[in-house]
């Protein structure tokens, strides 16, 4: 519980700053979360103690029916981190598409892979998307780790127009 707590230290700092900044008043803050309670909980007690709501639109819907709705409204999404069995080295910079997800289901079922990383299995970086005028390439060098993985991003530019 302290670990979750102490993360979401700077966010409620900056918060609390905003709300003392004259002519602002917060209402509240939105969560992506689907399924994580661990996570949900901690975001509703900060929401408590600033006197705001917490607004939670993906809550308790199907995490593979989100998964899709993004491929479908044309977001290119990359896994950037991966840390939990089932996935090696070959996920880093993978494409987060239906075949993806496809796998990450089946790997569900045999390790308990969230298929939207929610328990930190994996971490993702959306490249392009409809709410974006330019995709955003990169270059990066994998960081393997024995188990665990993330992506060192050497160079990043916009797509030229």
């Amino acid at each position: 519980a302290a670990q979750g707590d102490a993360e979401l230290e700077p966010m409620e700092g900056a918060l609390r700053d905003l709300a003392a900044t004259d002519g602002v008043e917060l209402a509240g803050v939105t969560a992506g979360a689907v399924e994580s309670e661990f996570q949900t909980s901690r975001i509703r007690a900060m929401c408590d103690r600033l006197g705001i709501d917490l607004f939670a639109p993906l809550w308790g819907e199907d995490p593979a029916a989100l998964a899709e709705a993004m491929f479908a409204a044309g977001f290119e999404i990359r896994i950037v981190q991966v840390a939990a069995y089932g996935l090696d080295e070959s996920w880093l910079g993978r494409r987060y598409d239906a075949d993806a997800l496809a796998e990450l289901l089946e790997l569900r079922e045999e390790y308990g892979v969230h298929p939207l990383g929610e328990g930190g299995e994996f971490e993702t970086y959306v490249v392009d998307g409809p709410h974006m005028d330019r995709r955003i390439d990169f270059e990066y060098e994998a960081v393997w780790e024995g188990d665990r993985g993330h992506l060192e991003v050497t160079a990043a530019t916009l797509e030229t127009a």
